[in-house]
C-alpha cells in the first residue's frame, strides 16, 4: 500500500513536469471577443455550457469546485485549429479581408489540465481536497489585414499571446456542496511567439516618423488574479451520480502595467508604457440529467456569463520622450448565454469497453466595443455560435484502433484506467455590423465575419 501511494505521488510529479514541457502555443483567435471561450473540446462542443457539469479535468477552468467529482489523477491535453475571415467594405466601396494571420491561427491555442484527488492518493488526513494545475489561453485575438488596406493607418496586425497558469484547489464539504479556489497568473511568455501584445499599422505622419512607415507598438507584463467557485448538487440517483448540478464561478479583474517599444520600420523610436485591464467574469449554470442509468446518460445545461469589459477604458501609450498616443477604449460589459446537451452511451455492444457521447450546443454573445472606439482587430458584433462534437472513451480492456489495449497507452508504468478522445466544432456567425462615427474615419464601414474552430482534447485517467 505504501508503495502504491508513493508511486501515485511520483505520478503526480511526473505529470506536472510533463505539462511544463508541453508545447502550449499562445497565438489565440476565437469567436466574438478577446475572451476565448473554448478551453476543452468536450465543453466547446456543448456551447461551453459546462460550469455545472464540470466532470472532466477542464473543470479546473470552467468550475474548479467540480474537481471534487474526479477520482485518482486525471489529465487533459488539447488544442484548437481556428480560421475564418472578416470582410470589410468602406462607404466608398473599398474592400479589405482580414484573416487569422493565414488560413489558420498558428501556432494554435492550447490547453493542459492536471487534477489529483488527494484523498484517493492516500492523503486522507487533509480531508476531501483536490488539487491541480492548468495552462490555457484565456484572452486574445490574432488578426491581419493588408498593409495597403483602406484603414491601414488604424491597424494591419494585432495579437495578444497571453498565457494563464492556474494553480487550483477544491474542497468537498459534503455530498451536496464543493468549493474551489485558484490563482490566475497571466503572462506574456517569450517562450511562445514574440511574447508580447502587439499592434501594427501604417503611420500617417507625426512625431518625427515618416508617413508610410510600418509602425509596431508592443508591450508585456506578468500579473495575477484569482477565482472562487462552488458546485451544489441537490439531487442524486441511487448510484450517487448528480441529477441536478448548480455551479457558480467568479474570476477577478487583473491589471497589466505593460512596458515595451515603439518601432518604425524595425528601428526603435522609444520605449512605451501602458495599462491594460482584464475584466472580471461571473459565470453561473444549471445542469439537469433527465436520463442517468447504468447504460445511458442525457444532460441539458444552461449557463450565463457576465464579462465586465467596462473596466477596459483606455490603452493610452506613454512614450519615453514624454509624448502620449491616446487609445481610448470605453468598452461595454455584456452577457453570453450558453446552452448545451450531451447524450452518452455507457455500454455499446458494437464497441466493447467503449463509451460514446454525442454533443451539441449554442452560444449567443453580445458586442462589447462601441462604434466610436471600434478596432478592426477584434471582430466584435453580436454573434451566434452553434457547435457539435463527439466523445469516445475507452476502458483498459478496450482496443484502440484494433492494435493496442487502451490500458497500455500510457508511458512506461503509467497505465491509464480510461483513455478518451474528444472532438468539437464551432462556427461563429457574426451579425453584419456597420460602424459609423469612429475616431478614425477610415474604420467606418461594413464588417462581415465568420470564424470556424475545431478542437481536439485527449484525456487520461489514472
Amino acid at each position: 500500500m505504501l508503495f502504491a501511494q508513493s508511486s501515485r505521488r511520483t505520478l503526480i510529479l511526473s505529470l506536472i513536469l510533463l505539462a511544463f514541457g508541453f508545447p502550449l502555443a499562445t497565438t489565440p483567435a476565437q469567436a466574438q471577443t478577446p475572451r476565448l471561450q473554448g478551453q476543452s473540446a468536450s465543453a466547446a462542443a456543448m456551447g461551453n455550457a459546462f460550469v455545472a457539469q464540470a466532470d472532466d479535468p477542464s473543470a479546473l477552468h470552467y468550475n474548479p469546485a467540480g474537481m471534487t467529482q474526479l477520482h485518482g489523477v486525471q489529465t487533459l491535453f488539447g488544442t484548437s485549429l481556428i480560421g475564418g475571415t472578416t470582410q470589410f467594405t468602406s462607404p466608398t466601396g473599398a474592400h479589405a479581408t482580414g484573416d487569422r494571420n493565414g488560413s489558420l491561427a498558428w501556432p494554435p491555442p492550447g490547453h493542459v489540465y492536471i487534477v489529483a484527488n488527494l484523498k484517493d492518493l492516500g492523503f486522507s488526513a487533509l480531508g476531501d481536497f483536490s488539487a491541480g494545475i492548468g495552462f490555457n489561453n484565456p484572452f486574445g485575438s490574432l488578426t491581419r489585414y493588408p498593409n495597403d488596406g483602406p484603414f491601414r493607418s488604424a491597424l494591419t496586425f494585432t495579437t495578444l499571446p497571453l498565457l494563464d497558469i492556474k494553480p487550483t484547489i477544491a474542497y468537498k464539504l459534503n455530498d451536496q456542496l464543493s468549493f474551489g479556489l485558484g490563482a490566475d497568473i497571466y503572462t506574456f511568455s517569450g517562450l511562445f511567439g514574440e511574447g508580447h501584445l502587439e499592434q501594427k499599422s501604417i503611420w500617417p505622419g507625426g512625431l518625427g516618423i515618416p508617413a508610410g512607415s510600418l509602425v509596431e507598438i508592443n508591450g508585456s507584463d506578468t500579473t495575477a488574479g484569482f477565482n472562487v467557485s462552488l458546485l451544489y448538487t441537490p439531487y442524486r440517483n441511487s448510484e450517487g451520480k448528480p441529477l441536478v448540478n448548480i455551479g457558480m464561478v467568479y474570476r477577478s479583474q487583473a491589471t497589466f502595467h505593460l512596458t515595451g517599444t515603439l518601432l518604425a520600420n524595425g528601428a526603435l523610436v522609444g520605449n512605451t508604457a501602458a495599462t491594460f485591464v482584464l475584466p472580471q467574469v461571473l459565470s453561473g449554470g444549471i445542469a439537469v440529467w433527465p436520463v442517468r442509468t447504468p447504460d445511458r446518460e442525457w444532460k441539458l445545461e444552461l449557463d450565463v456569463d457576465y464579462v465586465g469589459w467596462k473596466s477596459n477604458r483606455t490603452l493610452d501609450i506613454h512614450l519615453s520622450n514624454g509624448a502620449l498616443l491616446p487609445f481610448p477604449q470605453n468598452w461595454q460589459s455584456g452577457y453570453t448565454a450558453m446552452v448545451g446537451t450531451e447524450y452518452r452511451w455507457l455500454r455499446v455492444t458494437s464497441l466493447p469497453e467503449w463509451e460514446v457521447a454525442l454533443r451539441a450546443g449554442y452560444m449567443n454573445q453580445q458586442t462589447q466595443i462601441p462604434d466610436r472606439t471600434f478596432n478592426p482587430g477584434v471582430p466584435s458584433a453580436n454573434s451566434h455560435i452553434p457547435s457539435v462534437g463527439i466523445g469516445l472513451a475507452c476502458h483498459p480492456n478496450g482496443s484502440f484502433l484494433g492494435l493496442i489495449r487502451c490500458g497500455d497507452l500510457g508511458i512506461g508504468p503509467l497505465k491509464p484506467k480510461l483513455f478518451a478522445i474528444d472532438l468539437g466544432y464551432q462556427a461563429a456567425f457574426y451579425e453584419v455590423r456597420t460602424v459609423a462615427g469612429n475616431q478614425n474615419p477610415t474604420v467606418n464601414g461594413r464588417y462581415e465575419t465568420l470564424i470556424h474552430a475545431g478542437s481536439l482534447s485527449l484525456r487520461f485517467n489514472y
